[in-house]
């Protein structure tokens, strides 16, 4: 059976939207542990307390490898050694030198004249002087400042606001407020497994409230508040709220733990 969250009305497992309200359902899976009906995205189980967020996911299924394919080169082939003595050496690098006969000089011949010798070049100094003349730095006229406007007298700065949530306890007047920090806050009394966010232990009539009882969870600028498996239950607005299902708080809402409207807060938004 699955408990509209709008309205409360029980309807049918296996619905998609509310009987009575035409609300859409939220969608529920099966414990892993005992097998009860729970809502997809609870925490934990309302029959046994099971931490549904721990299940281990599936291994990785490994990646086949292709099996290597040898690659053949294909067989040398040696060169036929006619091939050689058909190409002549056209390049004639092979060729050796041939010797050149000194000629007869004839008597007539005239001697060679004497070598000319070229006149030492003039060094001429160049018209540059040794080092450039230092050249002073250009400043640049520093902008004037932007006179600031001055905020007119009796205007004060005004800053953002921020949304904060807490609940008030009616037996005792005492406002809690909730922390800012934490997407879920755990209410219930001190334990070995979740330490409670909100503790009631100091509160009269805490024994009818379980050490984990109930959880508000924050989503963006919603609160929304379920039942996580406690023995006496969790009450909004004097209707019972089903394990697995949650409700989305809004300013006035009564949430009562356990029967008997004994430990019971107001949600305000401040």
């Amino acid at each position: 059976m699955i408990v509209c969250p709008n309205c409360n009305h029980p309807n049918p497992n296996g619905a998609v939207q509310c009987e009575a309200c035409y609300t859409p359902l939220p969608a529920t899976s099966n414990c892993p542990n005992c097998g009860a009906t729970v809502q997809a995205d609870a925490a934990f189980c309302g029959q046994c307390g099971f931490n549904l967020h721990s299940a281990a996911a599936p291994a990785p299924v490994a990646a086949t490898v292709a099996p290597e394919i040898p690659v053949q080169a294909p067989p040398l082939v040696t060169p036929d050694p006619l091939l050689d003595l058909l190409q002549p050496d056209a390049l004639g690098i092979n060729q050796q030198p041939v010797a050149v006969p000194p000629t007869a000089v004839s008597e007539s011949t005239p001697p060679d004249p004497a070598p000319t010798v070229a006149p030492e070049p003039v060094a001429v100094e160049a018209a540059i002087p040794s080092s450039p003349p230092e050249l002073e730095p250009v400043l640049e006229p520093e902008p004037e400042p932007t006179p600031v406007a001055a905020a007119p007298a009796g205007v004060s700065r005004t800053q953002l606001q921020q949304v904060t949530a807490r609940v008030v306890h009616i037996q005792s007047d005492r406002e809690i407020e909730l922390p800012q920090s934490l997407s879920v806050i755990h209410i219930g009394k001190p334990n070995d497994r979740i330490p409670p966010d909100i503790d009631v232990s100091g509160f009269s009539n805490s024994e009818i409230v379980s050490r984990i009882h109930a959880d508000i969870r924050v989503e963006a600028d919603a609160y929304y508040v379920e039942d996580v498996g406690s023995s006496n239950g969790t009450y909004i607005n004097n209707l019972p709220l089903l394990p697995g299902n949650r409700h989305r708080l809004r300013p006035g809402d009564r949430i009562s733990l356990g029967k008997g409207d004994l430990v019971t807060f107001i949600f305000q938004l401040t």
